[in-house]
């Protein structure tokens, strides 16, 4: 053995054991790098769940306004935002912690309430930041068992499954509604017995990403309880129906006890000037968001019409995405459509290997992938 591979191994061997047996989160593909590789023009990218419509023209402008600004530190309090948040949820603003995206806030709650001898509780299903975010801290990742396929939330979260994984050394649960990656939701009333059944020292993450997209007449908004439960925390982003994921601006919203916690181990400028002023902004366009919820509601009747056709089934899904069955694998499907220069997600990394993930896109790119798909299954890949 070298010196160089010694030294290398000796490393490794000294990280936290949880780090040792994460996988790191796989980002979607950028369409640049799928251009330059192919050699191709005007590929697509409907892999990360963003919005095609972009963000708000008001976000655009704020963000610009303060631009001038960005050789300052942002305000490390997020004032503005904050008061504005405050205002948009009817919440004092002790109960708000902002993050670098929702992303960074389920790594501040990990931080806060993980460690060695704790575990994590969620959904076989949910969101990979969660073990990511457990591992991290040492505390031990508890997968429950999902819905099976034959559930009317097929793959979706199974509470039963999940209030069996807590113990007393359960020290967060993560429930994702809806769900990434598959887009299955939870009512009112199955939410909120969950809720009330879980510890009052066990922190209850409700992560709702997606709830903007939502048309269901009994999904519940999660921030109405927070008044009731002290161990509830629900966590928003600005990256999907406002259309900033590259500015990376998220939020949580709890009891004042448990924003000081996270505020104490938050980086003191995490969210940037431009991020702040563009969310401020976004909150403003209810038009924008009106227009985005349309196009999708629009383009999920569109893909799910042309997968009935196509004689595919489908994960039912409430956000902006939808997991689709072709009978290819998955990561073959993929690499099939790069070559058509569409990037979709496919979604191994959940278990889900015979499934691919499809962001809600405008109608012109919806038609493309529709197009795209049917010669793909037609000539197998």
């Amino acid at each position: 053995m070298n010196a160089l591979h010694h030294d290398s191994d000796s490393l490794f061997s000294r990280a936290n054991s949880g780090v040792q047996a994460l996988r790191p989160y796989e980002p979607g593909k950028p369409v640049e790098e799928l251009e330059r590789e192919l050699g191709i023009d005007e590929a697509i990218k409907l892999a990360s769940n963003e919005n095609p419509l972009g963000p708000s023209p008001l976000a655009m402008a704020a963000a610009q306004a303060v631009l001038p600004g960005v050789s300052l530190y942002p305000d490390g309090n997020g004032f503005r935002l904050k008061q504005r948040l405050a205002d948009f949820h009817d919440i004092d603003p002790a109960r708000i912690t902002l993050g670098n995206g929702s992303n960074d806030v389920l790594e501040l709650i990990a931080r806060v309430f993980l460690g060695p001898g704790h575990n994590a509780v969620f959904s076989q299903h949910a969101f990979a930041v969660y073990p990511i975010a457990t591992l991290a801290t040492g505390a031990e990742c508890r997968a429950a068992a999902a819905n099976p396929v034959d559930h009317a939330m097929p793959f979706g979260h199974d509470l039963d499954a999940m209030r069996e994984q807590i113990d007393t050394d359960t020290g967060v649960v993560f429930v994702a509604n809806p769900n990434n990656p598959t887009g299955t939701w939870l009512d009112h009333d199955s939410l909120q017995a969950f809720i009330t059944a879980v510890p009052d020292d066990c922190v209850v993450v409700i992560d709702e990403a997606y709830t903007e997209y939502v048309r269901e007449a009994d999904y519940p908004d999660a921030t109405a309880w927070l008044d009731e439960y002290q161990n509830l925390v629900v966590t928003r982003t600005f990256s999907k129906i406002y259309g900033l994921a590259g500015l990376r601006i998220g939020y949580a919203l709890s009891s004042p006890v448990v924003a000081d916690l996270l505020n104490r181990v938050r980086q003191p400028f995490n969210a940037n000037s431009l991020a702040l002023a563009a969310a401020e902004a976004a909150l403003d366009d209810r038009e924008h968001v009106q227009r985005s919820i349309d196009m999708n509601s629009a383009g999920m009747r569109q893909l799910t019409a042309a997968f009935a056709e196509m004689g595919l089934t489908w994960i039912p899904s409430v956000g902006n995405f939808v997991c689709v069955r072709t009978g290819l694998p998955g990561q073959t499907l993929y690499e099939a459509m790069l070559r058509q220069g569409i990037i979709l997600r496919p979604i191994g990394n959940y278990g889900l290997d015979d499934h691919i993930r499809i962001t809600i896109g405008t109608t012109e790119q919806n038609t493309r992938v529709i197009e795209a798909l049917k010669q793909v299954m037609e000539t197998g890949a």
